[in-house]
């Protein structure tokens, strides 16, 4: 269980991927889910500044040709609030293997 009160996103979303790795275990594989279920708290207590929520970006494409959209860290905040800040940084902060959507299964995230 991680508390976000207070916390900066990068920091928060870098020690639940370590977390969901398992590379806080003794028995870390590197091919193998060894890790274990995340819960993430008081997301809505995050610390971020506006600055830092106006240079922030991700991408979401849906299939179709000219179908890249950009959107701004505000604008997901707004949207979709400070837990899916959280879920895109720790997306991005695990590898890319076949293991990416598991760990991501054992991500909670609570206001």
């Amino acid at each position: 269980m991680i508390d976000a009160s207070g916390r900066t996103l990068g920091r928060v979303a870098s020690e639940a991927a370590m977390h969901l790795m398992g590379k806080t275990k003794a028995t870390f594989e590197r091919n193998v889910y060894s890790g274990f279920p995340v819960t993430v708290i008081n997301a809505s207590k995050l610390r971020i500044t506006a600055k830092k929520l106006e240079e922030i970006y991700h991408t979401r494409y849906s299939g179709m040709r000219g179908g890249l959209r950009v959107l701004k860290g505000t604008e997901t905040a707004e949207k979709k609030g400070l837990k899916e800040l959280i879920k895109l940084a720790t997306y991005q902060m695990l590898p890319g293997n076949k293991l990416r959507r598991i760990m991501m299964m054992n991500l909670k995230i609570e206001d």
